[in-house]
């Protein structure tokens, strides 16, 4: 039943000759994304049809219409890519007359209502072959609403809706297909994954895993501390859970299981570790994008206010798996540490384009120049050195692989714009919301407590970016209602979309490890929700102390991150019960309780919290010293 919801289309493996066109056209495709967006089209409507037009051309011929689909494309695939192109063709060349035209009042020529038509059930199909029926279903449900919701009863029924009014809405305007999220995927997401793609192609992914494994390879645990760092450099660009387990995990899963880790610990670290890197700047994935979007917080704020939770986040992994390996006494693999001169003997390259976009980012350039650069400077960087360089055809297959590796986010941007445009149109978005309150009798942390179980419900089989925009326009007008900063609220929101990525009992992150490690993957999941406890635990922390989002004065802000700092420490040695020796029940209970004093906004209570966290973590130095120091040889002896 699971695996029904969450399974995709099938990927071809083209033969050589078909492959090479295939990576042309979308090479040729994205080469037009990078000149339309840096150079030419301004107007979003031409190119969210242009760019959805495209990508869905390309879609059908990469993606089989099942899982088990044949490698040779067939007659129909062609035709529905064919059907993509046509309605690119008639939207672009009447692109002037839908934008001039008074949406709800002007009639359907029999043209535009058989494109609309059409353009309407080609997203709904490639929806369903890149995410699976999970959201394709949600999708559907919406439609049926948008269309049928007048039978229902007040408070949820609305107006009469032909399906005119309804194609009308999420067709023919920038408030359906061609929305905010399509947007967004048209334009500095792109960027962003080809800077990933060509870092990743040249090297950076071996860089940053020997990166991770000089820093704490030699370490008890060391290859799932490895796993724990590199998963997350490697996230902030790939932005994708599923796919970073899948990159990173190939190399750990097998490293730590060979150590004598356990296949559920070691796929459940990978997991927990890559599901992290769709939150850690600078990139933090396409769903940053879209918050930045749509709730018009610039993105730097943004950057700058996530970067104190994301550490935080991987400091409670990587404490959880540093306890772990000193109660099991998890030895590292001295022979498989990279030195510090062959680590950076090629890798200092790849620290030039990544200092650069922090840099711009930083500086104030917009996201879209910002990836521009990106994507310049690794392509230049790269050209530094013959081992990093790139050929000309391998250009071409960054270009192209870009393309490709978009095609998921935008089948579900796509889609999730159908739904933002129904809940726009039927003002469901506002009744949710006014459920919620009634549901939670408009108490804050009860409603923060349902917005968190609501967002991972929807999020559960779906990529991040839709998980959030579907929480963003469900679950955040009853955030608004209640006075939440709509930064705090929209981080919140955002973390829990992307921790449905690891959440039972789908868990897609957990079911990409799970083929990796030969192992059951609801245990996996369970064991990296252990893992990810602190990231549970985080958005309740910075909607409460927005100085854990660097959003107060100096002291303020000073005083959250120490805190958090050490809540996160406490919280970690309570949930595994160990400082290096057990430690007991009542133990465990006053480091909770420090850890909550510890996160409060209230200067005395956390300042106290702060003090008995110290003087415990004291405490149990100075006994694992005490465990740790030889005994004296007695006289005689």
């Amino acid at each position: 039943m699971i695996g029904s919801l969450v399974s995709t289309g099938r990927r071809r493996k083209l033969a050589a000759g078909p492959h090479r066109a295939l990576i042309i056209a979308a090479a040729t495709f994205s080469a037009w994304v990078v000149y339309a967006n840096l150079f030419t089209i301004s107007d979003p409507l031409v190119l969210g049809i242009l760019f959805v037009s495209g990508i869905f051309a390309i879609m059908f011929v990469a993606i089989g219409a099942s899982p088990n689909a044949p490698d040779r494309v067939p007659a129909y695939d062609f035709a529905l890519s064919g059907l993509s192109i046509a309605c690119g063709v008639f939207f672009f060349l009447n692109a002037t007359i839908i934008s001039d035209r008074i949406s709800l009042l002007e009639p359907f020529t029999t043209s535009q209502f058989f494109f609309g038509t059409i353009l309407m059930i080609l997203t709904l199909e490639a929806t369903r072959r890149t995410t699976g029926l999970g959201l394709t279903s949600v999708v559907v449900l919406f439609l049926i609403y948008n269309w049928f919701g007048y039978l229902l009863p007040p408070p949820f029924g609305h107006g009469v809706s032909e399906f005119s009014y309804l194609l009308d809405i999420l067709v023919f305007t920038t408030d359906g297909i061609f929305g905010v999220p399509i947007q967004v995927v048209a334009s500095y997401v792109f960027l962003f994954v080809m800077f990933g793609t060509f870092l990743s192609a040249s090297g950076g992914g071996e860089f940053f895993f020997n990166l991770a494994a000089l820093v704490t390879g030699r370490t008890r645990g060391g290859p799932a501390k490895i796993a724990v760092i590199s998963s997350g450099l490697y996230g902030t660009m790939s932005g994708s859970p599923t796919s970073d387990v899948v990159a990173t995990g190939s190399i750990t899963i097998p490293v730590m299981k060979r150590l004598g880790y356990t296949a559920r610990f070691a796929a459940g670290v990978e997991v927990a570790a890559s599901t992290g890197g769709s939150a850690m700047p600078p990139v933090m994935g396409s769903a940053a994008f879209i918050l930045a979007e749509y709730t018009g917080v610039p993105y730097n704020d943004i950057v700058v206010a996530a970067i104190v939770p994301a550490l935080l986040y991987y400091l409670g992994v990587f404490g959880q798996v540093h306890l772990r390996a000193v109660k099991y006494d998890l030895r590292p693999s001295e022979d498989e540490i990279p030195t510090v001169r062959q680590t950076f003997a090629t890798g200092w390259v790849f620290l030039i384009p990544i200092i650069g976009i922090v840099t711009a980012l930083l500086s104030g350039y917009s996201p879209t120049f910002t990836a521009g650069v990106g994507v310049l400077m690794i392509l230049l960087a790269s050209s530094l050195m013959k081992r990093t360089r790139l050929s000309p055809w391998g250009i071409i297959e960054g270009l192209g692989d870009t393309t490709l590796r978009i095609l998921p986010v935008a089948g579900a941007c796509a889609a999730a714009g159908l739904v933002i445009g129904g809940l726009s149109m039927t003002g469901l978005g506002m009744k949710a919301a006014n459920v919620i309150l009634v549901v939670s009798n408009s108490q804050p942390f009860v409603t923060l407590i349902i917005a968190a179980i609501v967002t991972i419900v929807l999020g559960l089989g779906m990529p991040t970016p839709s998980a959030y925009i579907l929480a963003a326009v469900l679950v955040g007008p009853a955030l608004a209602k209640l006075g939440y900063p709509i930064l705090q609220s929209h981080l919140f929101l955002l973390y829990y979309a992307v921790l449905s990525a690891l959440t039972p009992p789908i868990a897609v992150a957990a079911l990409a490890a799970a083929a990796i490690a030969d192992e059951d993957p609801f245990k996996i999941a369970l064991s990296a929700v252990r893992l990810a406890v602190v990231g549970f635990l985080l958005p309740f922390a910075f909607i409460w102390n927005p100085g854990i989002l660097l959003l107060g004065d100096v002291e303020a802000n000073t005083l959250a991150v120490v805190g958090g700092i050490l809540a996160t420490i406490a919280i970690a040695i309570s949930v595994e019960g160990t400082y290096g020796a057990n430690i007991t029940y009542i133990e465990r209970i006053l480091l909770l309780i420090g850890a909550v004093a510890c996160i409060t906004p209230l200067v005395g209570v956390s300042l106290a919290g702060i003090v008995l966290i110290l003087g415990m973590l004291m405490r149990y130095g100075v006994l694992l010293k005490r465990q740790t120091k030889p005994e004296p040889i007695k006289a005689g002896g």
